[in-house]
């Protein structure tokens, strides 16, 4: 049941991702293109200049939690059951929107974005092992 319900919404819920990613937030053009490569830099700049921790949580979080359901893509391509092969995909894609975000000016390309996102198809993944192993009658 879970992964029928999983096939049908991870498209949608993927294509509200990428609105996000480009037009969400109330998102304008950047005047330059920006890059941030220094891993863990830019998240720790952001959480000193930012005052709210709202803000903090919402950002830092966001960024791993919103991707927790791509750890579940082994239910839709079986070669994706696989850690090291979910993230490499993973990462290649997420690389790429990335890139986008950068070459459009409509965000930032930041590797701690990429990190932070990867974590979150990690955690996904541990879930989803979890649910198959406690819950098989629930997941078909």
């Amino acid at each position: 049941m879970l992964k029928k319900i999983y096939k049908i919404l991870i498209l949608p819920y993927t294509l509200f991702l990428l609105y996000l990613m480009f037009l969400g937030f109330g998102r304008t053009q950047f005047d330059e293109n920006v890059i941030r490569i220094k891993p863990f830099f830019s998240t720790l700049m952001f959480i000193e200049n930012t005052f709210r921790l709202q803000t903090i949580i919402t950002i830092v979080l966001g960024n791993i939690l919103m991707f927790i359901p791509f750890g579940f893509l082994g239910w839709v391509f079986p070669k994706l059951n696989h850690l090291k092969i979910l993230l490499f995909n993973f990462v290649s894609a997420i690389t790429i929107a990335e890139t986008l975000q950068y070459f459009t000016r409509m965000g930032i390309f930041e590797l701690d974005d990429i990190i932070l996102n990867s974590f979150g198809v990690f955690l996904g993944f541990l879930i989803k092992k979890i649910l198959e192993k406690s819950f098989d009658k629930w997941v078909v």
